[in-house]
């Protein structure tokens, strides 16, 4: 009978309730702000980064997890476990991919790296069902392939208010030309295929607003959809709005609102969010 361990990395949203309950490993990125170094969810927690990020001189640094630290995380995994699944981060935002496969070929466990194509609570709903099915005894090839089809129904929209950050990040670099020149300019973006793509762009937050109505209506007309999350940077007041709406359209689907992680922080910048879901 299988016994697969669930590892996945810190720009995943997940509560601690759930970290427990699936006995879910979490591989820490490094984030430095004005010459501090901090390793993500152990020595600063997401609410007190944003408080650092708003109030910092520079753009903070985002590191990718490093061989050792993966070691660190996969060394305390028990030897009973057949196998370890490490459910990463699109490479659109980060390297920390590359680094779990260098450890994939030098680790003398079977363990396999799954490029989950999104970040945050979209790779969130792909940890849990997983780890769901390890505790279910089901196989990786079973996962894979349940998380492939979760997958390809996954969304993910996100809303960017001040440009800067992902700009400087280079998370946009193919757009920097013709954005950089604009004043006053939001985007929205979307995740998907290992792509971040702007979908609209205007002046002022009535561009997302404007097109997150059209989401709501894309909510609305979805069959079965499973669950919710409105991940954010900093500011709550068009978040509520978006929660009162979706609460409103779906009352009986499991929402999940919480701060995103340094890492998204960073790039997205202030006053961002981002708007997840999947359907069945």
């Amino acid at each position: 009978m299988s016994k697969v361990k669930i590892l996945t990395d810190s720009s995943v949203q997940l509560t601690p309730e759930e970290i427990e309950k699936y006995n879910i490993s979490v591989v820490p990125l490094t984030i430095s702000i004005d010459e501090k170094t901090y390793v993500d969810g152990v020595n600063i927690t997401r609410e007190k980064f944003v408080e650092e990020m708003d109030s910092s001189k520079d753009l903070p640094k985002t590191s990718q997890p490093s061989i050792g630290t993966f070691m660190d995380v996969i060394d305390k995994v028990p030897d009973d476990y057949t196998d370890i699944l490490a459910l990463i981060m699109t490479p659109s935002i980060s390297g920390t991919i590359n680094a779990a496969r260098q450890v994939e070929d030098m680790v003398d466990r079977n363990m396999e790296v799954i490029d989950t194509e999104f970040t945050d609570r979209a790779q969130g709903f792909q940890v849990i069902r997983a780890a769901q099915m390890a505790q279910e005894g089901k196989s990786v090839e079973e996962i894979k392939q349940a998380l492939d089809e979760l997958r390809a129904h996954t969304y993910l929209y996100m809303g960017v208010t001040s440009i800067e950050n992902i700009l400087r990040g280079g998370r946009l670099s193919r757009f920097a030309g013709t954005l950089s020149t604009l004043l006053n300019i939001n985007l929205v973006l979307t995740v998907k295929n290992n792509s971040l793509d702007i979908v609209k762009r205007g002046r002022g937050r009535k561009t997302i607003e404007k097109y997150m109505n059209n989401v709501m209506e894309e909510i609305k007309g979805l069959k079965n959809i499973k669950a919710v999350g409105i991940s954010y940077v900093d500011k709550m007041d068009y978040v509520n709005e978006l929660k009162a709406k979706l609460e409103e359209i779906i009352p009986d689907v499991p929402l999940l609102i919480r701060v995103t992680s340094p890492v998204i922080a960073t790039h997205a910048g202030s006053g961002a969010f981002a708007i997840e879901f999947y359907t069945e």
